[in-house]
């Protein structure tokens, strides 16, 4: 018979929680998560920009592979238009990497979108956690992550100040503390 935990509906018996190492991997992954999260706890306004800025850095690196692409395929159809993506992306993370206090309203606001989808994932795996030990810390961290994106959306624009920082800080840890349950279960089952 199956546990709660391994009925994923996929039919992959390789993708069973039920092999020992794992819970060691999630177990690491918790508790790298309350690390990082206590650090963004912490400096909240220095967390909000360095997540802007390494965001920027990804665009501009996104678009010299863009701008390399477009000029190794000169004779392709579409090197005008893979040219201009190429600006695109370099201008847009240009903008962010290097102007670290414009566009924060707008990366709050995604910040505050991706919470709320991120809430709604994890609540679906508790469901299909369920009843197992374990499956209402994954329920609690969804709705933190739920009402964290909706803080966001509520307080802005203020919010855009601290808010990256902060609640990303929280979002880590109450997804670390998760990780570990679910490690714990691991460790029962097995």
């Amino acid at each position: 018979m199956k546990s709660a935990i391994d009925q994923s509906g996929s039919g992959n018996e390789g993708s069973s929680l039920e092999n020992p190492g794992s819970s060691r991997w999630f177990g690491a992954l918790g508790l790298c998560l309350i690390f990082l999260g206590c650090i963004a706890v912490a400096f909240p306004y220095v967390t909000t920009i360095a997540a802007k800025m390494a965001l920027g850095w990804l665009f501009i690196f996104g678009g010299a592979a863009q701008l390399f692409h477009a000029f190794s395929t000169k004779a392709w159809s579409g090197f005008f238009w893979n040219l201009l993506v190429a600006i695109a992306y370099l201008i847009a993370g240009g903008w962010l990497a290097f102007f670290p206090l414009t566009g924060v309203f707008t990366l709050t606001f995604l910040l505050a979108a991706t919470f709320i989808a991120q809430g709604i994932m994890e609540a679906v795996m508790a469901i299909r956690l369920r009843p197992a030990k374990g499956w209402l810390w994954m329920l609690i961290s969804a709705l933190i992550a739920l009402a964290a994106g909706l803080l966001i959306l509520g307080q802005l624009p203020s919010s855009a100040v601290w808010a990256i920082g902060l609640l990303a800080g929280i979002n880590m840890m109450s997804s670390g503390i998760a990780y570990i349950a679910v490690a714990g279960l691991i460790k029962r089952i097995a």
